[in-house]
């Protein structure tokens, strides 16, 4: 696809969003030359038009998951309605009957630990009850979100308990589960759990696009490290994480849509396997040097970058923050190897208004 060139009547503002905190600006949107959307998607394809911000995407994670109102992550009609607010709703048992706790402070749920269901990963044939997917009423859930799902927004089906390590975590709790992978006399087992579990999420997908046909992209819940380091080597996640999980993306890409890791943590080691996996986009924590990852793997995946004084943008003059822009978008708004904007929030205005036109000069040479 050739990518259109700049047009200075791109930068009309169509329409403002108030902000979320008093004091700050409206968030301005731009005639941008295709749909937020299909914009979105191009950057996914490595064919970027402009640099995505954090305007494009619509996330979606039904009510009709039970896992979703275990986890306090319901975003659908239901939470833009009122008729469900998570803060008070969430919480209560997962596909397999565990229980998940609503914890205020940290805004989420978490399994209590202590009494985990599984001691030894060689029982869990024993003890898993296998969730009946289908009989969720998806019609009519289908038809409570025809309404939100009808956007010109890339819509992003949010998958927030994985199937691999966290799930894992909430069999056996986080030490059992550390073991497990390492443990020669459980590997085997946790293995075959693994790929059962694979087949799960990929029966999950399908009956959600299904459903949803609205749907662009999935992303795929799955932490692997925490502040200064990753919870385990390179090496194990390729033996024992990569084999499902890649049968689970290449299955998202025959369904024609894009695939997106969520994995928290210090983990610019575990790069190479997510590409192994094949994963689409992936968003760093703030604690990963993006730039260099930019600079080492956005050729072969899509990655969020953080500009130099990200949280300082907001106190910069017009001009610093168009000079600012024009620097970000120099060094990765290349063609053949876009980025995602992180770090600035909603973006001020002249930040924005600058990286927009400069992003969009850059992608159209």
């Amino acid at each position: 696809m050739a990518v259109p060139a700049f047009d200075p009547k791109e930068l009309e503002v169509v329409r403002e969003v108030p902000p979320r905190v008093e004091g700050f600006p409206p968030t301005v949107h731009f005639a941008t030359p295709v749909s937020y959307k299909e914009g979105y998607k191009a950057m996914l394809s490595r064919q970027a038009i402009w640099q995505p911000a954090g305007l494009e995407t619509t996330n979606f994670c039904p009510k009709i998951n039970p896992e979703n109102i275990a986890r306090a992550f319901v975003i659908d009609a239901n939470t833009t309605s009122g008729a469900f607010v998570n803060a008070e709703h969430g919480g209560g048992p997962d596909f397999f009957g565990i229980e998940w706790e609503y914890v205020a402070q940290a805004g989420g749920s978490i399994v209590r630990p202590g009494e985990p269901l599984l001691a030894d990963a060689n029982d869990w044939k024993e003890k898993l009850v296998w969730p009946d997917l289908k009989s969720w009423d998806w019609a009519g859930s289908a038809e409570l979100n025809k309404e939100y799902l009808s956007t010109t927004n890339y819509v992003n089906l949010w998958i927030l308990n994985g199937f691999w390590f966290e799930r894992l975590i909430s069999f056996m709790d986080f030490e059992g589960a550390l073991m497990a992978l390492y443990d020669e006399d459980q590997k085997e087992a946790v293995l075959e759990l693994f790929d059962k579990l694979a087949d799960l999420a990929i029966e999950l997908i399908d009956l959600s696009v299904e459903y949803f046909p609205e749907i662009d992209g999935i992303c795929i819940h799955d932490d692997w490290g925490a502040q200064k380091e990753t919870f385990f080597s390179p090496d194990l996640v390729a033996e024992m994480i990569v084999p499902s999980m890649k049968k689970v993306v290449d299955h998202i890409h025959a369904k024609g849509r894009f695939a997106e890791l969520h994995s928290c943590g210090n983990i610019i080691k575990q790069v190479p396997n997510m590409i192994a996996c094949g994963w689409d986009h992936w968003s760093p924590q703030t604690m990963n040097d993006t730039q260099l990852i930019y600079e080492l793997y956005g050729d072969k995946i899509i990655t969020s970058v953080i500009p130099d004084n990200a949280a300082g943008i907001w106190q910069l003059s017009e001009d610093e923050q168009k000079a600012a822009a024009q620097a970000y978008a120099d060094k990765f708004c290349k063609p053949g190897k876009p980025s995602y904007l992180s770090g600035v929030g909603r973006n001020p205005v002249a930040f924005r208004t600058a990286l927009y036109q400069a992003s969009r000069e850059n992608y159209s040479k």
